[in-house]
């Protein structure tokens, strides 16, 4: 309930300005709060979701405001009669006063009661605005019109049977600007309240002018009722309201006795005199039932009358108000269905847009896959072409594999064999080598034995020259002498070579 909120707002600001700390409150301090207003609201648990309502533990009033339009207030029915919202207002205004009413209530010389402070503060809740400050524009303040509050100091005044003077206020008015609530508080003390000694007049003054603008009473008054069983006349204390007279047995109205629902349907008519003349009577119709009041004198139920009428018509506007804010409701929800189908027509018109473009896409893409289908024919043709060509190329090429292999096989058998050869060969070489390093340590020894035997033949030679050979006891020089003295060097070389050959000889006969 947007308006039940609207209502509470001023209040609920001086609240959360009690609470704040450089502009934020924390969030333990509005879940206390929270759950006050969710109680008296028949809302239970609403303060919880403050755990989770953004990142930070401290809220600003705007955060705040938020959360209580989308978790407390939305979840109250839409439609709430008046007697039901007014008991709301007043509940909630009182949480805020205990919250806030240590500070609001300190000032010097105080004049008024407690009680009286607090109607004012309903008084000035209800007709200020909460605006933004002049000196920071991301603070709030709640504010009263001069002229505003001039209503209600003028109604204040003539309630205390004081004169009203307008150019004084508005001279004050003009220097003061807007009246913000010490200031309000202190200019209705101060300057209208502090000459009056009788504090009663200063309870019923502020009673009165709380009934005007809170209570919203257009009349109270003794008034004689008919009783629905037994038809006397008794006497009961009226409080009339644009939609209810209401009933008490005296005026503390504390025992309610009755209430006859006041609405466009009901009406007001002057009733036929009772023949005792004492009683001025007239009847209030309603759709119900009729029921019959009287006065003592015929000015009272003029006057009565006049009021009851009153409350019929404002009944009747109140009616139509809330039929005009009903209308303006279902007419904001069709504007908002209306914008929502705006908006879903659009979505829709996008949507078909969308899809005639994308089926235009289609269309091109079955033409393009057409065309890629021919490409893929002909090239699936190429491939099957090429495919038998690499077959028979395969073909070939295993049968060209196996003709290498199979020459492979025989240079393999052509290589092993070649290598056994060669194998054989190194094995012959190396017998050859060991024989040939047999035969020339043959050799070397033979050539050893032919030094020496050629050593020992000359030593021989050398001794048969130079010693005699005896034959038979002689001497043979004769021998010697057969030796030809012309023989050459070359002789003696062959000789000597004969001689190596012989003692090879002896030595291989050995």
């Amino acid at each position: 309930m947007s308006t039940l909120l609207k209502n509470v707002t001023n209040c609920i600001w001086h609240a959360f300005d009690s609470l704040q700390n450089n502009e934020v409150v924390h969030k333990s301090k509005l879940k206390v709060l929270t759950a006050n207003i969710g109680t008296l609201l028949d809302l239970y648990g609403v303060e919880k979701g403050l755990d989770h309502f953004r990142s930070s533990q401290e809220l600003t009033f705007d955060e705040f405001r938020y959360y209580l339009q989308h978790e407390v207030f939305s979840s109250l029915p839409k439609t709430v009669t008046l007697p039901v919202v007014r008991e709301y207002e007043k509940k909630i205004s009182e949480v805020c006063w205990f919250v806030c009413r240590k500070s609001l209530l300190s000032r010097d010389k105080p004049v008024f009661g407690d009680d009286s402070v607090f109607k004012l503060f309903r008084i000035f809740c209800l007709l200020a605005d909460l605006v933004q400050d002049s000196e920071e524009s991301s603070r709030y303040v709640v504010v009263l019109q001069p002229s505003e509050a001039g209503i209600v100091a003028e109604q204040l005044v003539l309630c205390l049977g004081l004169r009203w003077d307008a150019a004084d206020w508005e001279a004050l008015g003009s220097s003061i600007g807007h009246f913000k609530w010490a200031a309000f508080l202190a200019v209705l003390e101060a300057k209208y309240c502090c000459d009056h000694q009788h504090a009663e007049a200063l309870v019923e003054a502020v009673d009165e002018i709380y009934d005007v603008f809170i209570e919203d009473i257009i009349k109270k008054g003794y008034l004689y009722k008919r009783g629905y069983l037994l038809p006397t006349m008794r006497e009961y204390w009226c409080v009339l309201q644009p939609c209810a007279l209401t009933y008490y047995k005296s005026s503390a109205q504390r025992e309610q006795c009755g209430r006859v629902a006041i609405d466009e349907y009901c009406s007001v008519e002057a009733a036929p005199s009772a023949g005792d003349g004492k009683l001025q009577r007239f009847q209030l119709v309603t759709p119900e039932r009729t029921f019959e009041f009287a006065t003592q004198d015929h000015k009272s139920r003029l006057q009565w009358v006049s009021a009851l009428r009153q409350g019929e018509t404002r009944a009747r506007l109140q009616s139509e108000v809330r039929a005009r804010l009903a209308a303006e409701a279902q007419a904001q929800e069709l504007a908002e269905l209306s914008k929502k189908d705006s908006k879903k027509l659009e979505e829709l018109k996008n949507a078909q847009a969308e899809l005639e473009r994308l089926l235009q896409e289609e269309t091109q893409a079955k033409k393009d896959e057409e065309i890629v289908r021919a490409l893929q024919a002909r090239v699936l043709t190429e491939e099957w072409e090429k495919r038998e060509e690499l077959e028979r190329l395969q073909e070939e090429q295993n049968r060209m594999l196996e003709e290498e292999r199979l020459k492979r096989k025989q240079f393999e058998m052509l290589q092993a064999e070649k290598e056994a050869q060669f194998k054989e060969a190194e094995r012959r070489l190396k017998e050859l080598e060991e024989e040939k390093q047999r035969l020339d340590a043959e050799l070397r020894a033979a050539q050893e034995k032919i030094s020496q035997t050629e050593h020992n033949a000359l030593a021989l030679h050398v001794q048969l020259r130079d010693y005699p050979i005896f034959r038979n006891g002689e001497r043979a020089r004769r021998a010697i002498s057969f030796v030809p003295t012309t023989k050459s060097s070359s002789d003696t070389l062959i000789d000597v070579k004969a001689i190596r050959h012989l003692k090879v000889l002896d030595d291989d006969s050995l």
